[in-house]
């Protein structure tokens, strides 16, 4: 026979102590400030979305699988190396560094947007101009490359088949006023 593990002659265990006042305020505190940051990243896509300027840029996509991220693009954009003549610095850009792109609509007509300077610090924009911010991940004798945050792009199931064909795409961005940049969607037709 087995012994039962309380009797009523044993004392009760000790229940745990409650936590005092100041440290529960905290705890909340340290609570809400995690929900607030997470809310307030969802509104900054949102915001971007929807009072941002709305550019396309040309692209390919260079990996459409990946086995630990699903279906997804990783995009390669003709401004993601840019020639070191664009660059408007008084000193040379190095690895990590800031690097905000001025971009301006083709002449052709096009819808597309190409870049037409390279600037440490945000510049001035005049007319249809955008400012692309970004940061310099390699620096060679004449050019330079960068990364923008928009790289990757996750896809349908039903989407992944048409991008198998590695055709050139036409990426549909909305850069906000403050410089966030989002992908709003991308265009599966082949660009010329």
């Amino acid at each position: 026979m087995t012994e039962p593990l309380y009797s009523p002659l044993s004392p009760a265990p000790a229940a745990a102590p409650a936590l005092p006042v100041h440290h529960r305020r905290w705890l909340l505190w340290l609570v809400a400030a995690q929900v607030l940051f997470v809310l307030g990243v969802a509104a900054a896509g949102y915001a971007t979305a929807a009072l941002g300027r709305n550019i396309t840029l040309k692209t390919e996509p260079v990996d459409p699988r990946d086995l630990l991220y699903g279906d997804h693009l990783r995009l390669r954009y003709q401004i993601s190396e840019l020639p070191g003549s664009l660059w408007r610095g008084a000193q040379q850009p190095r690895r990590k560094d800031a690097a905000y792109v001025l971009l301006e609509p083709r002449p052709a007509g096009t819808a597309d947007y190409m870049a037409v300077g390279i600037y440490p610090a945000a510049p001035a924009t005049t007319g249809p101009q955008v400012v692309l911010r970004g940061s310099v991940q390699d620096v060679w004798r004449r050019g330079l490359r960068l990364r923008y945050g928009l790289e990757r792009y996750y896809v349908p199931e039903t989407m992944t088949r048409q991008l198998r064909h590695r055709r050139r795409l036409r990426v549909q961005i909305s850069i906000a006023p403050w410089g966030q940049a989002r992908i709003t969607s991308v265009d599966t037709l082949s660009v010329r």
